[in-house]
This record gives C-alpha cells, sequence and structure tokens, in this order.
C-alpha cells in the first residue's frame, strides 16, 4: 500500500507562521513610530509685553529655565501623526519668581497647544507664551 502524504497541510504551516512574523513586525513598527512623536526639546517664544520684544527660547524637557522673572519648565512634548496640519502639545510649568509667598506655586500648570493657544492660556500681566516646536 503507497502512502500519501498530505502536502496542504505543511503549506498552511508555512503561511501562518509567516502571517505571525509579518504581524509581529508591522506591531514593533508601529509601537517605534508612536515613540518617535515624542520629544526631548521643546521651543516656546516669549513676548514681554513692556518692550515688545520677543524671543525664541529652547527647553530641555524636565530641566527649569529660568528667563528675567519665569522660571519655566516643560516637562513633554508630543508631535502629532498627521503631516498635513501637525499639532504640537506641551505639558509646560511656569513659575513667577517675583511672587515669594509661595514658590511652590504655579501661574501656569497644564498643556500647552501650538493650533490653539487660546484652550489653555497663559495669563500672566508682563509676560506671554507660545508653544512653537517639538523635537
Amino acid at each position: 500500500m503507497m502512502k500519501i502524504k498530505n502536502t496542504k497541510v505543511g503549506n498552511y504551516k508555512i503561511f501562518f507562521v509567516g502571517l505571525i512574523i509579518i504581524f509581529s513586525t508591522l506591531q514593533n513598527s508601529n509601537v517605534q513610530s508612536k515613540s518617535s512623536l515624542a520629544g526631548d526639546r521643546t521651543d516656546i517664544k516669549i513676548l514681554d509685553k513692556i518692550s515688545s520684544k520677543n524671543e525664541l527660547v529652547n527647553l530641555t524637557n524636565g530641566e527649569e529655565f529660568i528667563y528675567k522673572d519665569l522660571a519655566i519648565r516643560s516637562m513633554k512634548c508630543t508631535n502629532s501623526e498627521f503631516d498635513d496640519n501637525p499639532e504640537i502639545k506641551a505639558y509646560v510649568q511656569v513659575r513667577d519668581l517675583t511672587i515669594t509667598d509661595n514658590d511652590k506655586v504655579y501661574v501656569f500648570n497644564g498643556w500647552m497647544f501650538s493650533s490653539s493657544p487660546s484652550i489653555a492660556p497663559f495669563d500672566h500681566p508682563v509676560y506671554d507664551i507660545w508653544l512653537i516646536n517639538c523635537y
């Protein structure tokens, strides 16, 4: 009696193994692209309302930057996935150094959005801050 091999089952196993490898590769590339959206540095523009001069400041996330009477710290920044209409957002903390009552109180503590600065406005009598870039 002749044995007949079932070659279709072997072909299906190779197909499923290949499918699993492709799926896991796509998952890894998706995770890497989402992690690359977060940046290490944040650019903000500070306007001095009294002198009408503005200055572009590059912040390293997590480090405090002293600008005249303000202590500014960018905690996190991210870029959007969409290239045609970029949305940059950053979590920023700002302290006014002229207020000596309690240095743990922030004049601004929250998310800033580059496309809509009026969502969470920075309200200060002397300075104005805008989010410019994240990289």
